[in-house]
């Protein structure tokens, strides 16, 4: 059989992208974490013997990525002389040679960014945009902006950023909730549906901040503000307790983006546990486990909302049956060179092939950490 096309070398980088200003949610306001000022990714770039190349990414917040890249680089000789299309049979090779640390957690995440890149590469050998590779519904989804709604800005500033965003043509508008005292929360949600008034699509996320009977409070007080969705009102492993909520309540209730293996999104999906689904390609693995995710929640009926990585996740959504909303948060944006265009509250499907991606120039700056691998096996 031909070598040709086979994977010839890997390159991994590890890269500290600032934010312009540090953000808190309600893990910060409650003295679980520090504000976060900085995305850590782990990117890799896949290169062929025929001169393709792939290119792929994870992320973490606060703390994680470096055991990202200390794995990656303990995998990169398994990856060395495959067949890249070979996508799948490549993921299970990856666990299996990581079997002893598990199936989730910072090894699937460390095998997400490979498993994006393959994915990239896939759709690039074949000229096509990942979302039309995958088999696209449409070339468009909805979007919402998160990157306003937080915590330590106060509400006049987060009303001022929500009609920014409305400007530049984003659809909807979600804000952080969860603070220490459930009436500031409320006075701030309802200032915000005051201006934005009633036909503006608007959601609350409450970063796990609840127990079961203060989220059923809070759920039942803003009923009347018709919400989208109520944001992970409870532990993110609580799969019950969110299953409760979503019988209990008429506002939506939308979990998932911790959730770091697939049967823990499965259990969520078995349960009724979200309306809508927010699995996270970079923390559930790869696209190779968001494709199981995403079958299963089409066919229990469930609207899905991939939670961060918009560059990503702008492809699996216009890849799903039900037309979703996608995240727009623009902090990695200065990664790349290219930038996602947004028209109507609708981000636009890039026409470019695979994710439609390139490192800009200016990463350079931010890299902490680099290792590449080549040859064949």
């Amino acid at each position: 059989m031909s070598k040709a096309g086979r994977i010839a070398a890997v390159r991994f980088g590890h890269y500290a992208v600032p934010l312009a200003f540090a953000v808190s949610d309600a893990k910060v306001a409650t003295g679980r974490q520090r504000p976060l000022s900085q995305i850590d990714v782990l990117t890799c770039e896949i290169t062929t013997d025929d001169g393709l190349a792939g290119l792929g990414f994870s992320y973490t917040t606060r703390a994680g990525c470096r055991a990202q890249f200390a794995h990656a680089k303990e995998l990169a000789a398994t990856l060395l002389g495959e067949d890249p299309s070979a996508v799948g049979a490549i993921y299970d090779k990856l666990l299996w040679a990581g079997a002893s640390v598990g199936r989730s957690g910072v090894a699937t995440q460390a095998i997400s960014a490979v498993d994006t890149a393959l994915w990239d590469l896939k759709a690039r050998r074949a000229g096509l945009p990942l979302a039309k590779l995958l088999g696209s519904y449409r070339d468009s989804v909805r979007t919402y902006n998160t990157s306003g709604g937080y915590l330590q800005a106060p509400v006049e500033e987060v009303t001022e950023r929500a009609s920014r965003s409305l400007a530049d043509g984003i659809g909807g508008i979600k804000i952080k909730v969860g603070q220490p005292h459930m009436r500031e929360d409320l006075r701030r949600l309802a200032a915000v549906r005051e201006h934005l008034g009633d036909d503006v699509p608007l959601m609350v996320d409450a970063n796990q901040q609840w127990d079961r009977a203060s989220a059923l409070r809070f759920g039942r007080a803003v009923e009347e503000l018709g919400l989208v969705w109520i944001e992970e009102p409870l532990d993110a492993h609580d799969a019950e307790g969110h299953a409760r909520l979503a019988a209990a309540l008429d506002t939506p209730i939308a979990t998932g983006e911790m959730l770091t293996a697939v049967p823990e999104l499965v259990r969520l999906i078995d349960l009724r546990g979200a309306d809508f689904l927010q699995p996270d390609v970079p923390r559930v693995g790869g696209i190779t486990p968001y494709l199981k995710v995403a079958a299963l929640a089409d066919h229990a009926n469930l609207q899905v909302a991939p939670h961060f990585v918009m560059e990503i996740h702008v492809h699996l959504a216009a890849a799903y049956p039900r037309d979703s909303w996608v995240e727009h948060i623009e902090w990695l944006s200065p990664l790349f060179n290219e930038r996602l265009a947004i028209e109507d509250g609708r981000m636009i499907v890039p026409d470019r092939p695979g994710l439609g991606l390139s490192l800009a120039g200016q990463a350079a700056d931010w890299r902490l950490d680099a290792a590449e691998f080549a040859g064949r096996l």
